[in-house]
């Protein structure tokens, strides 16, 4: 299990910054997240960014970080998205995607 297999599981935690809050920013990373069969969570910070913590094959992974770094939701001004503590992992602990607040 390496970096270069797409189905290798791994973990990510993220923080969106720019203008995220207040165009249901949460609410489409979690329908995206279970489309993409991803676990984890999402919830809005207190000073004003998107954090979260990911879980899937890194292939899942790729697909939703690009989303969160350059799409996300309608009416969003993304600035940056920083991804941090990636690790590889042999089992998910999250089993579905959570809102927290």
């Amino acid at each position: 299990m390496g970096s270069d297999d797409p189905n290798a599981l791994a973990a990510v935690e993220f923080e969106v910054y720019g203008q995220v809050q207040g165009c249901y920013f949460t609410k489409y990373c979690k329908e995206l997240a279970e489309q993409l069969g991803i676990g984890g969570w999402v919830k809005n910070s207190k000073k004003g960014t998107i954090v979260g913590k990911i879980q899937g094959t890194k292939a899942q992974l790729d697909h939703m970080i690009d989303w969160l770094s350059t799409t996300g939701s309608p009416g969003c001004k993304i600035e940056k998205c920083d991804i941090t503590n990636w690790e590889y992992t042999t089992k998910i602990a999250y089993t579905d995607f959570t809102l927290r607040f």
